[in-house]
Order: structure tokens, then sequence, then C-alpha cells
């Protein structure tokens, strides 16, 4: 049976409260731009959400705005919604370049879609998140408006320490869970779900009850809590999360925003969705490293930091700031390295005129560290690199690795401990 979490840390919600806890300034962080590997607009998460009967709005996609006059007048809808379609939030706040305020509009009236649909498709949205140029909105989704008479707030995610999925839900919906967690934190329920079996009609039937839907809507919820764990196994997803999972005053309950991340090994099996992946709006040099399996995210220091796991990064890059300097990104190798692709990624950081120094710092578990140094050595020498290099190895084969560094000639700072990395790197800038 779910049960509230009252005063415990409960490890699903534990890095909820942590972000929380940052954003408050309690302990001092490396704000990261979240990113997903797998980026899907809103329209392709609802048809996929819609594709295995979850209840979401009805809608339809333009790319003209005769389109989006044409999809209007099939929804026959009291009221209709126009959203500009972008992978950043904050779109009903944005400003378009065309001048038109908003990248989400109501109207009842079709025509008048159509004179909004003009000034955004082709248009540069700019809100909170894009660059300082906007994005070229070249899809809008237009769907049927729908009244909230209440909203709850729905996620499953794969959690570790519980070995298998796990529902989350409060009755508090529609606004930041992390602020739940932390003011309210009876107010959020965990169910665990064993795997092997499956979620049990009790199960999603008390999450219904924990949510605070009554009457009828209780079984109509419980369905739609038993067709999202259905989906979340079905796409190899690590997270759905529905935010608002609300109700209609005509007694519908519907899944008005949701957020999916994908497990990106299950990409082999889920070809049809990953062939989805928007990457037009990503940087140029995020879609250079991925041809090469480098995830690169791009920060606004200039101290590059080249490591093995997010969150091996994280905490490189919290160590460069607390010792004074500023991260210009990070690049993660992951797993199965080889030395064509440290090289490539020396010379995407190179090639990022922020960059003043780099920092390397691997963890050599599956790793192997000699073969990260024998790339660094070949790298430096045909790039002819100009900034200082400062290395950190631990782990595989490290001494085989120290020995092809100090035996390269080349001037490379190596180092044993990350601390003392991050300040040599810190002041490799401070003497320019």
């Amino acid at each position: 049976m779910a049960a509230p979490l009252f005063g415990q840390a409960g490890a699903v919600l534990r890095d909820l409260a942590l972000r929380s806890a940052r954003l408050r300034g309690e302990f001092p962080t490396v704000q990261l731009t979240p990113r997903r590997w797998l980026n899907l607009q809103e329209y392709q998460s609802k048809k996929i959400m819609a594709d295995h009967g979850v209840t979401v709005q009805r809608f339809f996609v333009a790319d003209s705005a005769n389109d989006a006059l044409e999809a209007a007048q099939r929804l026959k809808a009291k009221e209709i919604v126009l959203k500009a379609q972008i992978l950043a939030g904050g779109r009903g706040k944005g400003i378009f370049n065309s001048g038109l305020k908003g990248g989400v509009h109501l109207t009842k009236d079709p025509k008048t879609v159509e004179q909004l649909a003009k000034q955004m498709i082709g248009y540069n949205l700019s809100t909170k998140q894009t660059p300082k140029d906007g994005v070229t909105v070249k899809k809008v989704m237009v769907a049927e408006a729908l009244d909230i008479s209440r909203e709850t707030y729905f996620a499953i995610l794969m959690d570790r320490a519980c070995n298998g999925p796990v529902m989350v839900g409060s009755p508090q919906g529609g606004v930041d869970i992390e602020e739940v967690a932390v003011t309210s934190p009876e107010l959020i329920f965990k169910e665990e779900i064993d795997i092997f079996e499956g979620i049990k009609d009790h199960q999603a039937l008390q999450m219904a009850k924990n949510l605070g839907f009554q009457g009828p809507l209780q079984q109509q919820a419980a369905d739609q809590i038993k067709k999202l764990y259905n989906l979340f196994l079905k796409i190899d997803a690590t997270q759905v999360e529905v935010n608002p999972f609300g109700e209609t005053p005509e007694g519908q309950v519907v899944c008005f925003d949701a957020k999916i991340n994908f497990d990106d090994n299950a990409e082999f099996r889920q070809k049809e969705i990953f062939a989805m992946d928007d990457k037009s709006e990503n940087e140029p040099i995020e879609n250079e490293a991925a041809k090469y399996d480098l995830k690169y995210i791009g920060l606004d220091g200039n101290i590059a930091c080249f490591v093995n796991g997010a969150g091996l990064a994280m905490a490189t890059c919290d160590i460069i700031s607390l010792n004074g300097g500023k991260p210009a990104n990070f690049l993660d190798l992951g797993g199965g390295v080889k030395e064509a692709q440290v090289y490539q990624a020396f010379k995407l950081l190179t090639a990022d005129p922020k960059v003043e120094a780099i920092l390397v710092n691997i963890f050599g578990g599956i790793v192997n560290c000699a073969i990260i140094a024998n790339g660094i050595t070949k790298a430096c020498q045909e790039l002819e690199l100009k900034v200082p290099l400062v290395v950190r190895l631990e782990g595989t084969n490290v001494h085989e690795a120290q020995r092809i560094l100090s035996e390269s000639g080349l001037p490379i700072t190596s180092v044993n401990d990350l601390e003392d990395a991050a300040k040599k790197a810190v002041a490799s800038v401070a003497k320019k």
C-alpha cells in the first residue's frame, strides 16, 4: 500500500530535495542546463502516449498557417490552444521576432489560429531557456483546449534503491514537485512495483485515492495509471512524469503535460522512437560530438572538462568553481573509449575559442587509462595544443598511462589528486 513519506528522505525524492537546496543556495554548485540525449517535441510525446491508450487532448500538427486553419476547423472544439513547438520551456512568456508575444495562445476562432500561425511559423521564439536569438519555430500544435478543475502530480521512474519501477504521486500538481517534497512531504506518496509481476489493480486504485480522485474518477484515474505503467515498460522509459495529471469539469482524467525520459541503452529495440530525435535545436558542437559517441554540454567559463561519466563531470565542474574557476563545458567520454574518440574530443575542445585550459579527469574502471594517455599524446602532437593541459588519471592501467605521459616530452601537467588538478587548471588560466 502506498504510504506518505512524511519526514523521511526517501530514495526516490532525495535528489529532488537536493536540487531544491541548491536552488535556494544552501550550498555551492555549478548550474547545468538539463539536456535529454533524446529530444522529443511535445506533439511527439503526446502521440506516443495516445498510441498507448493514455488520454491526452485531441490535437493536430501543422507546418503552415493554412494547415493550422484546417486543423482548427477539423477539431470542432469549443476552444483551441495553439502551441509553438520548440524544445525549450517558458514558451507562454516568449517573444517572436515577428513581434508576436507568447508561444501559447487560446482562441475560439479558427481564423485567429491561422493569423497567429502566420506570426509563429518560420520566426524565432525567444524564451528564458533559448539562446539570445531564439529558436526557429517550424511546427505548431493545434489542440483542443480543456478546462482543468483539479491538478495532481504523477510519475513512474526507475529507482536504483528499489531495484525497479516506483510510482510517485501527489494531490498537489501543476507546481514544482521539488518544492512540494521540501515544504509538504506528507503530500508525496510512493509505491514500489514488482517489475516481474507488474502493477496490481489495488496499487493503481490506491494511488488514485492518494491523488484525491473520487467517485467514478477514481477508477478512471487508476486505469490511466495502469496504461502509463504499460507505456513506461513498453518504450523502455526511465521516467514518465505527468504534471498536471488532472481532471476536467466534464469528469475526464487527462494527462495534460508530460515528460518522458528514455533509456539510451534500449535504442537498438526502440528504433522508431529514437528516429524521432530532434537535433535541430542542438548546438552544432553537440551534434558533432554525438557522431563519435561523446556527450557535450556547453557552459560559459574558460576551463574545458574532459571526463568519463556524468557524475564525475558534475563533481569536476563543481570543484573547478570552488577553486575560483569557471568550467567552459564538460565532455563525457562514456565507457568503451578508443584512441580516436580521445583525439576527436580534443579537437572539439580546442575548437572552442573560450577554452583557455583543459582539465582531464578520468576514472579508469571500464576505461583503460593507457588508451586515454595514448589518445592525449597523439592529440597534443597533431593538433599542436596551445592551452595548458592538466591530467588526472586513476584506475585501470594508470601506471602505464603515467609513463606514457611523462615520456611524451609534452608540456602536460600530470597530477594524482582531483582538487590539486582543479587548482592547477585554475592557476594556469589566472597566469595569462
